[in-house]
Parts: structure tokens; C-alpha cells; sequence
């Protein structure tokens, strides 16, 4: 049965941009929804991640914009124990969801991206802020919050 899958994994490649930031803000959607929804946690990992780095210094500052917290993020590698636990895993651009595919098995059925369900015209990918200047951490969690309703309703028809 699914209903023991009640992780949705986010994934990027070094998980101390894109998939810290999606998790928290997934997290924050999910913590104002009814019961199943609430239930679900929501963890991040990354595709060339190691363990223990802290979230960069410019997506806690572009959380913390929006009043949410990333100052205990600590990365962490996509494991198969996580991959097991997962009802859905979300990447940010293509790469991702290839590399997952290539090197890991046991993937739920449910592989998307962050922005995939925003509607044909929309660039789906969320390109890597790292190393860039704030600016580009804050399109990146723009982009991020833009996707959040479609994702929502995505995830509310598919976990009952």
C-alpha cells in the first residue's frame, strides 16, 4: 500500500540551494492543509550531496524573507532508504530525474518537477543559483513559490 510512502523527497544536486528551499516551502503549504495532506513529510536530498552542509547563506536569507526557517538545514545524499519512503520525488531541472532514474531503483511512480504542473507555456526548470548573488536566489524561490498551488493540487488528488 502507498500509504506507508509518506515522503515526498526534493531533490538538487548538492541539497544546499533549490531542494532545502523547496522543503521548507513545501513543508509550510502542506503544515495549512486538512489531514491526510498535513501528514506527509517532506524531506530534501541531493543527487551529489554530502552530509552535514548547512543550506548557503543567500537561500536562508531568501527564506527568511518570507518568514520561514533553513538555518538548520543539513544536506544530505539521496539514499535508497529514502527513495523507499518516498510517495513522490520532486526535482528541479531534468538532470535530476535522470540521474535518479540511471542509479537508483525502486522510484516511485510519481517523478516530477518542482514547476511541472504549472500549465504547457512555462519553463519547468529551475536552474542552480549557487555561487550567484542573492538576485538569483530570490528568482529561484520566486519560481519556487509560483509552483506551489499547481503542486499542491497535484499531490492532493494523488495522496489519499
Amino acid at each position: 500500500m502507498a500509504q506507508d510512502r509518506n515522503l515526498i523527497l526534493t531533490v538538487c544536486t548538492g541539497n544546499v540551494c533549490r531542494s532545502p528551499m523547496a522543503e521548507k516551502l513545501l513543508q509550510h503549504a502542506l503544515a495549512a492543509e486538512d489531514a491526510p495532506l498535513d501528514q506527509l513529510s517532506v524531506e530534501s536530498a541531493g543527487v551529489a550531496a554530502g552530509y552535514g552542509e548547512p543550506a548557503s547563506n543567500n537561500s536562508v536569507a531568501a527564506l527568511n524573507k518570507v518568514k520561514i526557517d533553513l538555518a538548520h538545514h543539513q544536506s544530505q545524499p539521496v539514499t535508497q532508504e529514502l527513495i523507499d519512503r518516498a510517495f513522490m520525488i520532486i526535482g528541479m531541472t531534468d538532470s535530476h530525474l535522470d540521474i535518479l532514474a540511471h542509479y537508483h531503483t525502486g522510484l516511485p511512480k510519481r517523478l516530477h518537477l518542482f514547476r511541472e504542473f504549472m500549465g504547457p507555456h512555462v519553463d519547468v526548470q529551475i536552474p542552480d543559483p549557487y555561487g550567484q548573488n542573492f538576485e538569483a536566489y530570490q528568482q529561484c524561490l520566486d519560481s519556487m513559490i509560483e509552483g506551489i498551488p499547481s503542486l499542491l493540487a497535484y499531490i492532493k488528488q494523488e495522496y489519499k
